[in-house]
């Protein structure tokens, strides 16, 4: 079975629908998503109604912090951009959207496999994972053999063999990795929305249990109708100009 994982998807339905065929291209059979549904963009109905009908259909989400900052007072620890993005997306939703964000888990275990949007250490903190230390960590806390993260929006790979400290491995898009089961791997799987690490691309990654192997995927998406909503619904030019420089 292939495992299509997204993250971060944050109200851009150009990058979501890119990397959703993308996927089917590629045979995905099951699809997941890592939170923060919301945030940033300009399309929170669209994305949202996307997502809870994969749900529906058998697809797994896990809350993210964005998508709590809808539903509480989250945001006031947020930068101002942010926030004015989290206001901005309240008003447009309606009981539907806030009931499914709400129906969202913290995280996911199926298995060998944990989902979560940030560190599986303490998720309700949203930590990020910004090194071996804290990888470490989350690791640990899942206790799985693979875990599948988002939230600092930019992919990388650890893993850990015969209990020494995490190593870090940045991948290279769509080359396959073999993931050998003497090791446990937590998969940051970068962006779908807000790309940050310089490549403007949309990131995702497949999970191929039949070949045991993980692929990372850069999709290219029209970020240019995506800056052009932001700009048109009033909110911060900051969010749209991330976009083109993926920063």
């Amino acid at each position: 079975m292939k495992i299509a994982i997204l993250s971060d998807i944050h109200n851009n339905l150009e990058a979501l629908q890119s990397c959703l065929a993308h996927a089917a291209a590629q045979g995905a059979e099951q699809f997941v998503f890592l939170g923060d549904i919301v945030g940033y963009g300009a399309d929170p109905l669209a994305c949202l109604d996307i997502i809870e009908t994969l749900v529906k259909q058998g697809a797994v989400a896990v809350k993210g912090n964005h998508d709590e900052a809808v539903l509480s007072g989250l945001c006031e620890r947020m930068n101002f951009s942010a926030r004015d993005a989290i206001y901005w997306t309240r008003a447009q939703l309606g009981q539907k959207e806030l009931a499914f964000l709400q129906s969202l888990p913290m995280f996911v275990k199926n298995g060998d496999t944990l989902y979560v949007h940030a560190s599986a250490d303490r998720p309700e903190r949203w930590n990020y994972i910004t090194g071996a230390r804290d990888a470490g960590r989350c690791i640990k806390a899942a206790g799985t053999a693979f875990t599948f993260a988002g939230h600092v929006h930019h992919p990388v790979l650890y893993y850990v063999s015969n209990h020494e400290a995490p190593r870090a491995f940045q991948p290279t898009p769509g080359m396959p990795i073999p993931i050998f089961p003497h090791r446990q791997w937590l998969a940051i799987v970068g962006s779908v929305g807000q790309p940050r690490d310089g490549n403007n691309a949309a990131s995702y990654v497949i999970l191929d249990r039949q070949q045991s192997t993980l692929t990372f995927f850069r999709v290219p998406y029209d970020y240019i109708s995506a800056e052009k909503k932001i700009m048109a619904a009033g909110l911060p030019h900051r969010l749209a100009l991330r976009l083109e420089s993926g920063h």
